[in-house]
């Protein structure tokens, strides 16, 4: 569905739907800075904004309707959870988009630059799984 969905929205309006872009359009609205002043960002802040509404509506009605995902019973410690989240933000803004939005908006919108991140995404996710397997871990 979200692939279709992203899919839609480019060949009807030749938008991308990443979600990383939501973050620095949202604050084109508060920065003056010239990176958030771009008419990339200014142009598409409505819908952007009305687009991560969407999401975060239909995740909650996914929670009414289903109750919480399993992934919120966890042990991990909420200081990880917040230093992975910081990591995986810079990560986002340094490659341009985040792996969901490379793998699902840059892939359907033929994008190259997003072919390659895909790419490297999944040589390193390997190669660290292995490195983490070949040093005992789980």
């Amino acid at each position: 569905m979200i692939g279709l969905g992203v899919s839609l929205l480019f060949v009807m309006t030749g938008w991308i739907g990443g979600m990383s872009s939501v973050f620095s359009s949202t604050w084109s609205f508060i920065s003056r800075r010239a990176f958030f002043q771009q008419p990339r960002f200014v142009d598409t802040r409505v819908w952007r904004l009305v687009f991560a509404g969407g999401l975060i509506l239909g995740a909650a009605a996914w929670w009414a309707w289903m109750g919480p995902p399993e992934a919120l019973h966890t042990t991990i410690p909420l200081w990880q959870l917040g230093a992975g989240g910081l990591l995986v933000g810079f990560g986002a803004r340094l490659s341009n988009g985040c792996t969901s939005g490379h793998g699902i908006c840059g892939l359907s919108s033929l994008q190259l630059p997003s072919l390659v991140a895909v790419l490297t995404f999944m040589a390193t996710g390997a190669l660290a799984a292995n490195a983490v397997m070949f040093l005992g871990g789980h």
